[in-house]
């Protein structure tokens, strides 16, 4: 299951949990953005338990000390968070395979 955070909401869960948080930065007028979010959920139901799955919406003013501590400059773009730091992105619309690649990497 996917949750919608902010910038505090996101830094409180990549400095308390045990799991890697992977977080979807997006807006709702980018295509890609839009393309991708069934994919992002179906891989955060199948991957359930094992990690987090998070989105932000970095049009939000909630949301921007987080877009801009992590330079998210392009969107949509996936980081993984693991021990409270940044490990890897991936960056713009990939399919399902290639993002569960990503999140097994990952973990």
């Amino acid at each position: 299951m996917v949750k919608y955070v902010n910038a505090a909401e996101l830094e409180e869960l990549i400095a308390n949990s045990d799991k890697t948080v992977y977080c979807d930065f997006w807006a709702s007028w980018c295509g890609p953005c839009r393309m991708l979010a069934p994919i992002f959920e179906e891989v955060s139901d199948k991957y359930d338990g094992k990690a987090l799955f998070v989105k932000m919406d970095v049009d939000e003013e909630a949301s921007e000390p987080a877009a801009i501590k992590y330079g998210i400059t392009s969107i949509p773009n996936i980081i993984a968070f693991k021990g409270g730091k940044p490990v890897d992105n991936n960056l713009g619309f990939v399919p399902q395979a290639v993002l569960e690649a990503f999140v097994e990497k990952n973990m």
